[in-house]
């Protein structure tokens, strides 16, 4: 039993210390797949529309 509490106890642990990890390398979606070909500025045909 203290092996499976001991388990439980590193799982919860090691998922806190990832997310905190993963938050800080975290990227929004408009810098991290931006290239000199999109065209984020203008909305025109886009699927979600002009507003």
């Amino acid at each position: 039993m203290k092996m499976f509490i001991a388990a439980v106890v590193f799982a919860v642990l090691a998922a806190f210390v990832a997310s905190f990890v993963l938050s800080g390398v975290q990227m929004a979606s408009y810098t991290a797949f931006t290239t000199s070909g999109a065209r984020v500025g203008d909305p025109g045909t886009n699927l979600v529309g002009p507003g």
